[in-house]
């Protein structure tokens, strides 16, 4: 059982780690922390603290209730200093960010300013939307902070000043989050005429948002979190071309289940974004239900989906675990990438109609079996691991609440044969049919599809791509820290977004329909943060950024002087008003 301090952001957490052992439960603070190598959160012991009733002992009454409050305080003052510490670093820097320049060049392009600006006419701004959008753009890709910290302390380094205050940008975050929809259709518009969208493939699936305040409203709910937080979330469907282009954003409350409020945040997505014509849906296994897939062919739409070969009817399960029928599909050198075969037929869906009344159709599909070594080889390990921890809390004779994901793999039962508990234990079993029942599945995928005309390996190919969107949602929340979330106002949280959004989107179009996805997002992104110049006097500046074999590359194709140390004002200029 692990009991949580408050967390926030991605400032380095501690937590209390309790562990039952042979001589009672023991306790130990651990840090948690982002892995660099690895790309993943890590953990790792910072004070051993000792057994529960030694410190009872010792003189305190309740351990666990008073280490958790001493995290709790160890996590405030940990994300204190590192908010000073940021705050130092930007205001007391002569640095200027100049890396935006290429988010410019393609927001430039697509001249939404004229729509903004008559969005806003009605309004009694003293401000241009449009200017105060970039500013929040380029400041969230530069450094993602709190809009008080992005107005004092990152506005002031971007070259162009902007000259806003920390009322207009509260006020116009707010005003952008109740016309979001209106905002993405007008860029949407636009976009489609520089970069023309690719709407035969449209990518979805949702993810939600923490909040740093406990308390509920009617939008920001507590819910099921895919981060297993316990905190107030919102809900956030997101859309993308076939070239991964975000074409689309919905929010919606944190208490809502996925699977249902899918059918009305594509069709809402389509309507706003007027997308025409039939759109195959490819979305995780995770969100699709009998009654999504009838309301996609009702709305002349097509899916394709994974299924669990876990859960499969016997038959089908049978059939996917059959070698008969499998091709085998090689890279360049021969090596194998993965097995396939396909098959037509018909498959029963039940649904329940509004009227709480059930029907049964039979829908015509392709699926299609696969089977990779690369994910049997994972899947093993991951087997192998829950299965050692599943061994260590039987040894630790921990609580069957303690044994989390990995109680797949054992039994319960009591501990004597009348039926009783004994001392309050249960006796644990190692399930070993079940492991060897995952261990034979390792591997193997089953992907549906209404798309009967379409070839097995674009079937794949297709659905592989999915991982494009999570790589959005990666990008949004890591690199661009949209969480945690500290707004209140329903408006300002929609505004929020938007501008992570918008953010998303520009890079994306940098990366894919500018630069031809020749470089990954963390190097654009990395390049965009990391580009600075200092000012030594009229007309002078230093490049203060460190050479890479990336800079150089992206030098030789935009024919600009990001290589020199020395630059001047025409020079920085020819960069801000660069145009693809």
């Amino acid at each position: 059982m692990v009991l949580y301090g408050a967390i926030g952001g991605d400032f380095m957490a501690y937590f209390l780690k309790k562990s039952k052992l042979k001589k009672g439960v023991y306790l130990q603070i651990y840090e948690s922390f982002y892995h660099p190598e690895k790309k993943e959160t890590a953990h790792k012991s910072h004070m051993a603290l000792g057994y529960v009733q030694d410190l009872i002992d010792s003189g305190i009454p309740d351990p666990i209730a008073y280490y958790s409050e001493v995290i709790d305080q160890m996590n405030i003052e940990a994300k204190r200093i590192k908010e000073e510490n940021k705050v130092k670093q930007i205001g007391e820097s002569p640095e200027t960010y100049i890396g935006y320049f290429l988010l410019k060049s393609i927001y430039d392009s697509l001249h939404v300013s004229n729509y903004l600006d008559l969005m806003q006419s009605v309004r009694g701004f003293r401000f241009r939307l449009s200017e105060l959008m970039e500013a929040l753009t380029y400041s969230r890709a530069v450094d993602p902070c709190s809009k008080n910290k992005t107005c004092h302390d990152v506005l002031p380094k971007l070259y162009e000043s902007y000259g806003l205050s920390y009322n207009q940008i509260l006020d116009g975050v707010e005003y952008m989050g109740n016309e979001y929809e209106k905002i993405i259709e007008i860029f949407n518009h636009q976009v489609n005429i520089k970069y023309p969208l690719d709407t035969s493939t449209t990518y979805f699936d949702c993810t939600n948002f923490y909040f740093e305040i406990d308390k509920e409203n009617e939008f920001r709910k507590k819910g099921p979190s895919k981060e297993n937080r316990h905190d107030p979330i919102i809900g956030l469907g997101l859309l993308l071309d076939a070239n991964q282009i975000p074409i689309g954003m919905k929010l919606y409350p944190g208490n809502e289940s996925e699977k249902p409020v899918i059918r009305d945040i594509i069709k809402e997505l389509k309507e706003h974004n007027q997308i025409s014509g039939k759109t195959v849906r490819v979305a995780d296994k995770g969100i699709n239900c009998a009654e999504n897939i009838i309301d996609a062919l009702k709305n002349n739409d097509g899916y394709l989906f994974s299924k669990s070969v876990k859960q499969l009817p016997e038959t089908e399960k049978t059939w996917v675990l059959l070698k008969d029928g499998y091709k085998k599909v090689t890279d360049s050198n021969g090596t194998l990438l993965y097995l396939i075969k396909e098959c037509i037929d018909e498959f029963p869906y039940t649904y329940t109609d509004e009227n709480g009344k059930k029907h049964t159709v039979r829908l015509k599909e392709k699926r299609v079996a696969t089977y990779n070594p690369k994910l049997s080889e994972k899947k093993k390990y991951e087997i192998k691991k829950m299965v050692e921890k599943a061994k260590m809390l039987k040894a630790c004779q921990a609580k069957k609440s303690e044994f989390g994901e990995c109680s797949k793999y054992v039994t319960f039962g009591c501990a004597d044969k009348k039926g009783n508990a004994i001392d309050g234990k249960v006796k644990v079993e190692i399930n070993r049919d079940a492991i060897l029942k995952d261990l034979k599945l390792a591997g193997y995928n089953l992907l549906v599809t209404s798309e009967i005309k379409m070839k097995a390996d674009d079937i794949y190919s297709t659905y592989h791509n999915l991982w494009r969107i999570e790589e959005s949602f990666k990008v949004m929340k890591s690199y661009l820290d949209a969480r945690p979330v500290f707004l209140q106002k329903t408006a300002s949280i929609h505004g929020h977004f938007l501008i992570c959004y918008l953010a998303v989107l520009l890079i994306r179009l940098l990366q894919f329909k500018v630069l031809k996805n020749k470089y990954c997002t963390e190097k654009i992104i990395d390049f965009i943060r990391k580009f600075r110049i200092v000012k030594l006097e009229h007309n002078k500046y230093v490049n203060i950024t460190s050479s890479s074999k990336f800079i150089k590359s992206l030098a030789d194709e935009l024919k600009l002087p990001i290589t020199n140390y020395f630059l001047n004002e025409s020079q920085i200029k020819k960069m801000l008003n660069y145009k693809f």
